[in-house]
């Protein structure tokens, strides 16, 4: 787990924006923030050269595409990834346990091939932006906490770093699992910032007093007038929990 004398590596801010130069303006205006998150509208627009320009920027990338696909396609994604550089990842871990150990294995040996670090493997578990009555359409009855602890433990078989899962099941993975798997939580909402589309949330002090790693924040940063001020703002909240 991440030291919490260095809580601003905690916060990763969503490039959830429209356009390359919206993404590059945000990134001179958080110098303090260290993961950007690329997630499926920018990589569609805008693909590898922007996780170049995260890394000429000295910034980490976490390439949250959710892959699923069958464990040869996922794992050939995978070695992509490394290539390019990129510091965390996410697949959907309903893709299943060979899926999985695919991407594992596939990190891992593109990684010693090729001399490039190799990623962070985080499964995604259940979207927060599901609750129980979307999962029942979708053909899963059990409990929103069941199947994330059902799936956590797959990616723990299958040997990924970590989960990503809401806010709300931290303490589940937490004492089913302890520290060996990395949580990242998106669904953060600072008390001050508007709930969203996201169902299942917490504010930032909150997930990281349960055991978040890491933090996920869009909106509540990008939309800001100031998003370097807020940045601080989620930062001081971090740093005084209790206020």
């Amino acid at each position: 787990m991440i030291p919490m004398n260095d809580l601003s590596c905690k916060i990763i801010v969503a490039l959830d924006v429209n356009s390359r130069e919206e993404a590059l303006t945000l990134l001179d205006r958080l110098p303090e923030t260290e993961i950007f998150k690329v997630g499926l509208q920018m990589f569609s627009a805008y693909g590898p050269p922007l996780l170049s320009e995260l890394k000429n920027r000295n910034k980490k990338a976490f390439l949250d595409l959710k892959l699923h696909d069958i464990p040869n396609t996922v794992a050939g994604a995978v070695r992509m990834s490394v290539l390019h550089g990129v510091h965390m990842m996410t697949l959907h871990a309903s893709g299943g346990k060979e899926m999985l150990k695919s991407a594992v294995e596939a990190a891992a040996e593109e990684s010693e091939r090729s001399g490039s670090p190799r990623p962070f493997l985080l499964a995604v578990t259940v979207l927060t932006s599901l609750k129980e009555i979307q999962m029942r359409e979708v053909g899963v009855s059990s409990p929103v906490k069941e199947q994330v602890l059902r799936l956590a433990e797959l990616a723990r078989e299958a040997g990924a770093d970590g989960v990503v899962c809401s806010p709300l099941e931290i303490d589940l993975i937490r004492e089913n699992f302890g520290p060996e798997l990395l949580v990242v939580t998106p669904g953060i909402r600072p008390s001050w910032a508007a709930v969203g589309d996201q169902k299942r949330i917490m504010t930032p002090a909150q997930a990281v007093k349960k055991g978040a790693d890491y933090l996920v924040v869009g909106r509540p940063i990008i939309k800001a007038p100031s998003p370097g001020d807020a940045f601080q703002k989620i930062l001081r909240e971090l740093e005084s929990p209790d206020q």
